[in-house]
């Protein structure tokens, strides 16, 4: 019998938002709003990271830009920030978080030390884009809005 029609427990998450404007391109000379698959300022949640190569990558669920559908990828951890453990109860998201690695979500003690050390982690990596090259005047990077140290 399926039961994916009935209501799922809230579980907690690490929620974040995703950067307004993101360096890319030669030299970081680019400005992009948001990512390919969400909006600048989107809510999304992290529902695990991987923490081999240094937790540069996590999986996200969130509403896609265009269709507005929730989908799970990986995303870089750069991309994101804000990072702060949530307790979810959206029944798409909960519906979605099924078909991670992580499916029952983390314990809250957790979500709220994976969601500092994330921030950690985004504001390293995020210094380490475009390493030693100029911001444009005026700079609309998450790093130049929110006066993060570069």
């Amino acid at each position: 019998m399926d039961d994916s029609h009935l209501a799922r427990e809230p579980a907690w998450l690490v929620a974040a938002n995703v950067v307004a404007w993101r360096r890319c391109g030669p030299d970081g000379s680019e400005l992009r709003a948001g990512t390919k698959h969400f909006r600048g300022g989107a809510k999304v949640y992290v529902a695990c990271a991987h923490w081999g190569p240094g937790g540069d990558r996590v999986t996200v669920i969130g509403r896609a830009r265009h269709s507005s559908r929730w989908i799970v990828i990986d995303t870089a951890t750069r991309h994101l920030h804000g990072f702060r453990p949530k307790l979810v109860h959206t029944p798409r998201a909960l519906e979605r978080l099924g078909e991670t690695r992580n499916p029952e979500g983390f314990a809250a003690e957790r979500a709220a030390e994976v969601s500092a050390e994330l921030e950690r982690y985004a504001r390293r990596f995020r210094a380490a884009t475009a390493l030693g090259s100029p911001h444009p005047d005026r700079c609309l990077c998450h790093a130049c809005l929110t006066g993060e140290s570069a």
